[in-house]
């Protein structure tokens, strides 16, 4: 749902453009969040005109049956023309369980491991890893966001607080567990497994039943599914904390290496030079 910046509406003209898709924006910073999603600064491509773009998360419409609220603000607000309020100059929807490549994957995959990796070195545990605060920049790369729930620790005592989103979160925190930077490493294993797949491994109707399958760590791997991936997977998603694959094993795994090669690292600039 695009909501325009107001100050050169003239530069635009909302009715002669349709419909949109996902690649008409550009995606900027986060503006906000709530229950049922999030909103982005973005530049819409043809224009270059800034807007704010609400994403809203269809599974959470659909599992609180308010998709019918959706509807009726839609129809209200996109007929409402006055200077103090908001205009909605049109929505879209995204295509419905897509799923990546391997090679797509494997190179997000890699990515989210080494700046996860960075983080891990300097006792930074990010603990909300999802696909909605992974952002992909203009070239293709991955960029972590959203550090809200991140926390640091002494690299020995464990942490208590349960944060994250359901179909992230590790056994350990669905247990009241104490918990450690594996659960970061857990989540680089669900978002593998839904870049693949299309949906997160646990996904089921109920909310009881999602914590169930979660608890037990029971999920299915497809039998046509690269024998290399299942590993990785396997290793990722793991019951046991210490059991968990190591991001730096996860860099150099041979499911990574057949499909992904990464450029040299640059040196990031250092503003003290």
């Amino acid at each position: 749902m695009a909501l325009k910046n107001e100050e050169n509406l003239g530069e635009m003209k909302a009715e002669e453009k349709t419909s949109w898709v996902l690649n008409d924006f550009g995606i900027g910073r986060p503006l906000g969040k709530g229950r049922f999603g999030n909103v982005y600064l973005c530049r819409e491509n043809a224009s270059h005109f800034i807007v704010a773009l609400k994403v809203l998360f269809k599974k959470e419409l659909i599992r609180l049956n308010v998709a019918h609220q959706l509807r009726r603000e839609v129809e209200i607000q996109y007929h409402l023309r006055h200077p103090n309020i908001l205009r909605l100059y049109g929505y879209f929807h995204d295509i419905d369980k897509g799923n990546c490549g391997n090679e797509e994957t494997a190179k997000y995959i890699y990515q989210l491991s080494s700046a996860l990796e960075h983080c891990h070195e300097r006792l930074v545990i990010h603990r909300d890893v999802k696909p909605e605060n992974v952002l992909i920049d203009k070239k293709g790369n991955l960029k972590l966001s959203d550090f809200g729930w991140a926390v640091q620790h002494d690299g020995q005592s464990k942490r208590g607080t349960v944060c994250g989103t359901l179909d992230y979160l590790p056994p350990e925190m669905i247990a009241h567990k104490p918990h450690t930077y594996k659960v970061d490493n857990w989540a680089v294993g669900i978002l593998m497994y839904e870049c693949l797949m299309g949906k997160p491994p646990f996904e089921v109707q109920g909310q009881k039943d999602t914590i169930e399958k979660i608890r037990k760590c029971n999920f299915h791997l497809p039998a046509d599914l690269d024998v290399r991936a299942q590993d990785l997977l396997k290793k990722l998603i793991e019951l046991m904390p210490e059991r968990r694959a190591e991001l730096k094993d996860v860099m150099k795994h041979e499911w990574i290496i057949a499909n992904y090669m990464p450029p040299p690292l640059l040196p990031f600039p250092n503003k003290a030079q």
